[in-house]
C-alpha cells in the first residue's frame, strides 16, 4: 500500500484561561487515532473530508464531538506529525468564543471532557495537541 500524508484539524477551545481535552479510550480500537493516542487526553478534533474548507473541517469535528457551536475560529498552528506507520499535518485553531457545553457524544472513542489551566495540564497530553499548545505559547505557526 502507498504511503500517503493525511490532513486534519485540532481545535484549541480555550475559556477563562483553561483548555478543554477529552481523555481518549485506553483501547487502541477504539481510542480511533492513526497516530497512537490511546490513553492520552486530546483536544477535539480529527481528519478533514475530501474537498473540505479547514474551518468546516474544525467546526463539524467541534460539533460532532462536543456540541460545541463555534463563534470564532483562527488558525494559529501547523504541525507536520509523524510516527513510524502514519504521517499527518495538522491545523489547529483557536476557538475562544462558543456556544454551549461540551458534552461526550463519542463515548466509545473519548470517555469524558475536561477543562484544564493551561499551567496545570494532564501528564498524557496527545503529541499533535502538545504541539498546538506549544505554537499558541510561542505565538508561532509552525516550529521544527
Amino acid at each position: 500500500m502507498e504511503n500517503i500524508v493525511g490532513a486534519g484539524v485540532g481545535i484549541m477551545v480555550l475559556k477563562d484561561n483553561k483548555i478543554l481535552l477529552g481523555k481518549r479510550h485506553d483501547n487502541p480500537e477504539k481510542a480511533s487515532s492513526e497516530l497512537h493516542g490511546e490513553g492520552t487526553w486530546t483536544m477535539p478534533g480529527g481528519k478533514m473530508h475530501f474537498h473540505e474548507e479547514f474551518e468546516d473541517a474544525a467546526k463539524r469535528e467541534l460539533i460532532e464531538e462536543t456540541g460545541i457551536i463555534p463563534k470564532s475560529l483562527k488558525i494559529i498552528s501547523l504541525t507536520n506529525d509523524k510516527v513510524p506507520d502514519k504521517h499527518f499535518i495538522t491545523i489547529g485553531f483557536l476557538c475562544d468564543s462558543f456556544e454551549g457545553e461540551p458534552k461526550t457524544l463519542e463515548p466509545d472513542e473519548i470517555t469524558e471532557w475536561k477543562w484544564f489551566k493551561l499551567t496545570n495540564l494532564p501528564e498524557k497530553v496527545f503529541s499533535p495537541c502538545k504541539k498546538i499548545l506549544r505554537n499558541y505559547l510561542d505565538k508561532e505557526i509552525y516550529k521544527h
